[in-house]
């Protein structure tokens, strides 16, 4: 059975996704310190195409993204089928764009984790020490831009 909890934040996130994509982030764009955007990639276990909003992290070719759930004990489910997927769909602002995705590991993580994601939004350590566990980091490698 669904708790309470996950069917509120499943239609939060269903709001902020249909917020973002008619606004073309607009209205649940902007965030101090991280760029707010929509990843597509399909469920692991469906391939169903799953959309999430979430904080973009500027690097190279691309972006990383961070598996924090807000410092929950586990991974999130949209890291989940991240970590499944090769391939994955972004959208920031009205920019459309296509994405190879690799999880970084060990000293990689570590860097990017200090380097890119603290140095942008120092907020994020605390989710770190909340959860107990190594928080999971994405590279995306950004393909040309969609119209």
């Amino acid at each position: 059975m669904t708790s309470a909890r996950t069917t509120l934040t499943r239609w939060g996130n269903a709001l902020g996704v249909w917020l973002y994509r008619h606004s073309d982030g607009r209205i649940t764009g902007p965030s101090k310190g991280t760029t707010i955007g929509l990843l597509t990639v399909p469920g692991r276990n469906t391939g169903i195409p799953r959309t999430v909003a979430i904080g973009f992290f500027p690097h190279g070719c691309g972006y990383v993204v961070v598996g924090s759930g807000s410092g929950a004990r586990q991974d999130p489910q949209w890291f989940r089928n991240l970590r499944a997927a090769a391939h994955a769909q972004m959208q920031i602002g009205a920019t459309h764009m296509d994405a190879e995705v690799r999880v970084a590991e060990n000293t990689e993580r570590d860097m990017l984790w200090h380097q890119i994601i603290l140095a942008q939004d120092p907020r994020r350590r605390r989710y770190e020490q909340k959860a107990s566990r190594v928080i999971p980091v994405a590279v995306l490698t950004l393909h040309q831009p969609r119209p």
